[in-house]
């Protein structure tokens, strides 16, 4: 018994020290993040005069916020800026006497839906804008994929390494097909759709692109390549045809090859550069660099927009991700909780106007019903305005139909307007396996939504008889919300996917223009002219959800030393599509989304 209570109270004081030595290290680390944030904030307060702006792209940039300024304790830069805050900063920047220039460097680390061709084209305007101030702007690249070069060139002075290379070959969307392994391994698949063009379902019943879908897809990339490569001749003052040409004869354009085609103005080193911008802030033979303050820090130092006002408030709410059923998890947009938001926006005597800024593939048709009835009564009461990003199909753009104005990129993926509905079943695997099924039931169809074996050909009549009614409600919104005929909205819908600009000519969308666009529109039309102040939702976590998530990223270096082999990346993108599986969860199994290959590389 003496034993037992040995035992016992050791137990309990083992437990008391493990729990106190986690209490300790929270703390700490709570204290830790707290002191790098004010040290942050300190540093971030004070720019030098004769400071150069330093925008490392070595960053995701993302529409919605990130929930948390980790400060540099998780990583030596920040993994995701926020497009508005760079847009911001980049204007700000070419305004403040204090910043003399700026110099972009790095390669963007995209991620999900973050740094796609629409948010880009934002922050390249906003660099257009720096350098029509009259500032030098430069741009430093080594190893420039399209993505980063498209940025870069906006710049009124570009250098490559020596040994660097701009990779931009071209834009390419490319598909897994399963429907060989599907047969191979005795999983069938039925589908019900309607839309010539609504292509998610091809994977899973081809081995190859339909002509609709190789066309729709063709169109869609030439229309974004040709955006891009106009940019980038106006602002290298080069013609489309001609960096066409360079493109298709080097692929992997060298920096000889690159200076040669007028794609970049020098070739230098790195240590060039700053010796340069050394020599022009009078440091030249001094120890240290040049005077400069990094984008994140010059965004630390920036106040919240409008947070001076007196005015109303403008919110802007993010639908960043899929769209499903219910709360939904991080990434994606959850029907419930997105319009449990909008609700509450709409209550608050506050909020004068809402811009809805979408960067969605869509998803679930039910959510997007669900949030796309918070928007129509939201606009019964106040202004509602869209912002389109780089994605706004599907369910994006249901959800996008009842608003007052809807704003796009040239660039933007929108239209798509189709519903599917895809079954699976397990019943040759299984009897491989040697295993097999019975049932007992009390009606017709109590057995209907089984995935042990296919269903009967009353049973897809029905599941076709309610995708049809969805999709005639989906084309219903669009001729409501945008004042069109409904056999208008059916010649331009069929599941097509369009452009933003193609989008904006056949009146799916109201104007070309950025998320500030939209703001600014948001506000005159609600009357608040020059004073308002702009908040945004969802708002970030506090502190102490963000710590538990920041323990909970602390992995052994190894863990994420991966290879980047062929092996890694095409389990990666197996995984990526079937993780976008797992994401639907429409009760009814009806989904309005854009095809899972269609992401424009």
């Amino acid at each position: 018994m003496r034993n037992f209570f040995t035992s016992m109270m050791g137990s309990l004081a083992a437990l008391c020290l493990f729990a106190a030595g986690a209490f300790l290290a929270f703390v700490v680390v709570v204290a830790a993040l707290i002191a790098a944030g004010a040290q942050r904030q300190v540093a971030s307060g004070k720019v030098e005069r004769g400071s150069t702006l330093v925008f490392d792209l070595s960053t995701n940039i993302t529409d919605a916020p990130p929930a948390f300024d980790w400060g540099g304790l998780a990583s030596d830069r920040r993994e995701a800026l926020q497009l508005r805050e760079v847009t911001r900063a980049l204007r700000a920047a070419a305004r403040d006497d204090r910043i003399t220039g700026i110099l972009v460097l790095g390669s963007l680390k995209p991620g999900g839906l973050g740094s796609g061709y629409g948010a880009l084209r934002e922050v390249r305007a906003a660099l257009g804008e720096f350098r029509r101030a009259g500032k030098p702007s430069r741009a430093y690249l080594e190893f420039a994929t399209t993505r980063d070069y498209y940025l870069a060139s906006a710049a009124s002075e570009v250098a490559l390494d020596p040994y660097g290379v701009i990779f931009m070959p071209g834009l390419a969307s490319e598909s897994l097909f399963f429907a060989g392994a599907e047969q191979k391994y005795g999983v069938g698949v039925q589908v019900t759709r309607v839309g010539k063009y609504k292509s998610f379902v091809e994977p899973f019943t081809r081995g190859n692109m339909s002509p609709e879908s190789r066309e729709e897809t063709q169109r869609l990339l030439d229309g974004v390549w040709g955006s891009i490569l106009g940019e980038i001749g106006r602002s290298r003052r080069l013609a489309p045809a001609a960096i066409q040409a360079t493109v298709d004869a080097q692929g992997l354009i060298q920096a000889g090859a690159a200076r040669a085609a007028g794609l970049v103005d020098r070739v230098a080193y790195r240590d060039e550069i700053i010796d340069g911008l050394k020599e022009e802030t009078g440091r030249k033979g001094k120890a240290g660099s040049f005077p400069q303050v990094s984008l994140g820090d010059y965004i630390g130092s920036m106040g919240r927009d409008g947070e001076k006002s007196s005015g109303g408030k403008v919110a802007i709410v993010y639908a960043e991700g899929d769209i499903v059923d219910g709360e939904g998890e991080a990434g994606e947009v959850g029907g419930t909780a997105f319009a449990r938001e909008f609700r509450k926006l709409r209550e608050d005597s506050d909020i004068k106007a809402v811009v809805l800024r979408v960067n969605s593939p869509g998803g679930s048709a039910t959510a997007s019903e669900v949030i796309g009835r918070e928007v129509r009564l939201t606009r019964a009461v106040k202004p509602v305005v869209v912002s389109m990003g780089s994605y706004a199909a599907s369910g994006g753009y249901w959800i996008s139909a009842g608003s007052d104005r809807i704003f796009a990129d040239p660039n933007t993926v929108t239209g798509s307007i189709g519903v599917f509905g895809i079954q699976f079943d397990v019943q040759r695997l299984m009897n491989n396996l040697g295993i097999t099924f019975d049932d007992v039931k009390t009606g017709r169809f109590a057995d209907s939504l089984t995935n042990f074996r296919p269903k009967t050909a009353e049973e897809m009549a029905i599941l076709q008889r309610m995708v049809d009614w969805i999709y005639g409600q989906f084309i219903l919104r669009v001729a409501e919300g945008r004042g069109m005929p409904r056999d208008r909205v059916e010649a331009i819908a069929q599941g097509r996917v369009w452009s933003g600009e193609e989008a904006r000519t056949i009146g799916l969308v109201d104007a070309i223009g950025g998320l500030d666009d939209a703001v600014t529109f948001a506000a005159g039309k609600a009357g608040l002219g020059g004073g308002y102040r702009v908040v945004e939702y969802p708002e970030r976590k506090d502190l102490a959800d963000q710590v538990i998530e920041f323990l909970g990223r602390m992995e052994p270096q190894g863990a994420r030393d991966r290879s980047d082999g062929l092996g890694a990346q095409l389990e990666a993108r197996v995984k990526a599509e079937i993780q976008t599986l797992r994401s639907f969860n429409d009760p009814q199994n009806l989904y309005a989304r854009l095809p899972l290959e269609l992401s424009i590389r």
